[in-house]
């Protein structure tokens, strides 16, 4: 897919994040913009329905069959670049695996990969950072989605980190 990378400066927050939602509806289902929580960074969330057998391609093993996407960007942060959360969401086992642009870990470089059990994060790993287009980070993302997910170690039903031997940075 050919991505348009336009001039950064002229990216308003509510067209971004239209042009998330109207790219992520060729892939997945139920897709919507919704105002972020006042817990949550920036203004907008992207959120698509999600059917983890057949995006993981699992169809029979993956244990839930039922997640989200949530893809958020903030604009104007001060940095060189902006922040963004490109989250995956299994409700049915607490469990959030996703990238996050921001600056919560700068021991981590500024994206880190982080796991949480509900609320509470169980694990951070740096990852690549994509100084581009907030577009093209939503094109490059999933590619790496299913590595990510795949990756979660789990014990006693819990997540409780990444593995670190599979290859979940990008």
């Amino acid at each position: 897919m050919v991505v348009f990378l336009a001039n950064r400066a002229n990216v308003q927050s509510k067209r971004l994040h239209d042009r998330i939602r109207n790219r992520l509806s060729c892939t997945f289902e139920n897709v919507r913009r919704r105002r972020v929580e006042p817990r949550e960074a920036g203004s907008y969330r992207v959120v698509a329905d999600v059917n983890p057998r057949q995006f993981l391609d699992d169809d029979d093993e993956y244990p839930v069959t039922a997640a989200r996407i949530e893809i958020g960007f903030q604009l104007q942060t001060g940095e060189q670049h902006e922040y963004y959360w490109f989250n995956w969401i299994e409700p049915d086992r607490s469990l959030l695996v996703g990238w996050h642009q921001d600056d919560t870990h700068d021991d981590l470089g500024p994206v880190h990969l982080q796991v949480n059990d509900g609320a509470t994060p169980v694990a951070h790993e740096p990852a690549q950072f994509i100084d581009s287009h907030p577009l093209d980070v939503v094109e490059r993302r999933p590619t790496s989605l299913r590595d990510a997910v795949l990756a979660v170690e789990w014990e006693q039903g819990r997540p409780v980190g990444l593995d670190s031997a599979a290859t979940v940075r990008e």
